[in-house]
C-alpha cells in the first residue's frame, strides 16, 4: 500500500521493529531527532503517548522527501491516574509489577503518521488484568528479564505476561508497543486508499 512511499520508523525499539515487519512493509529505522518526552502537565492517558510520539515524528522534518512517511509511537502504562513509564532502576521496577499485582491497569500506545505536508496522530488503549503476584515472582521476573527499557517495567510477551495476565482487552499489539490493526487502517486512511 505504501510503495511509493519511502517509511522511516522513527523507533530504535526492536519490538516495533519486529511487529512492523509483520505488515509486511518496506521501511527503514532511524532514531528520533529528539529525545525530550517531556509533556504538559494538562494531558492525561493516550494524550500523553500521542502528543510525545507527535514531537518524535516532527522531529523527523530534516530527514524527509516529499514521498516520505514517518511513523513515530510511544507507549506508556496508565494506572491510578499516573503515568508508568520506563522504569529507573530495579526498585521502582520492582515496585510498579506490585502496583499493577491484582489490579487493571491502561496501555496506551500513541502514533504519529508525518509526511513534510501534514501529520495524523492517534492512540490505542487496551486494559491488562493481573493476577496477585508473589514478591518473589516479581523479583525473579526483574531479576532474570531486567525490563528498565519497557513502560511499566514488563513484555506481555515475557514471563510475567504467561504467568500474571489474567485478561486483556484490547490489543495485544498495542501492548508490545505498536498496535497493528488500527495503524494499518490509520495508514490506509493517510494516504487515501
Amino acid at each position: 500500500m505504501l510503495e511509493n512511499y519511502k517509511v522511516i520508523l522513527a523507533s530504535t525499539s526492536p519490538r516495533r521493529r519486529e511487529l512492523l515487519k509483520g505488515l509486511e512493509l518496506n521501511f527503514e529505522c532511524a532514531s528520533p531527532l529528539t529525545d525530550d518526552e517531556s509533556y504538559p502537565d494538562t494531558l492525561l492517558g493516550g494524550e500523553i503517548p500521542m502528543y510525545i510520539a507527535a514531537k518524535k515524528a516532527d522531529s523527523m522534518l530534516p530527514k524527509m522527501d516529499d514521498n516520505t512517511i514517518v511513523i513515530a509511537a510511544d507507549t506508556i502504562v496508565w494506572f491510578d491516574g499516573k503515568v508508568y513509564g520506563k522504569p529507573k532502576d530495579r526498585t521502582e521496577a520492582i515496585q510498579m509489577l506490585k502496583d499493577f499485582s491484582g489490579n487493571t491497569h491502561a496501555v496506551f500506545t500513541g502514533c504519529c503518521l508525518r509526511t513534510k505536508e501534514k501529520s495524523h496522530p492517534f492512540y490505542a488503549v487496551s486494559y491488562v488484568t493481573f493476577a496477585r503476584l508473589k514478591d518473589e515472582e516479581i523479583e525473579y521476573y526483574v531479576d532474570h528479564y531486567k525490563p528498565f527499557d519497557k513502560a511499566g517495567a514488563y513484555g506481555v510477551q515475557e514471563w510475567i505476561g504467561y504467568i500474571g495476565v489474567v485478561s486483556i482487552e484490547g490489543s495485544f499489539y498495542n501492548i508490545m508497543g505498536l498496535p497493528l490493526q488500527r495503524l494499518y487502517t490509520e495508514i490506509n486512511n493517510f494516504i487515501g486508499k
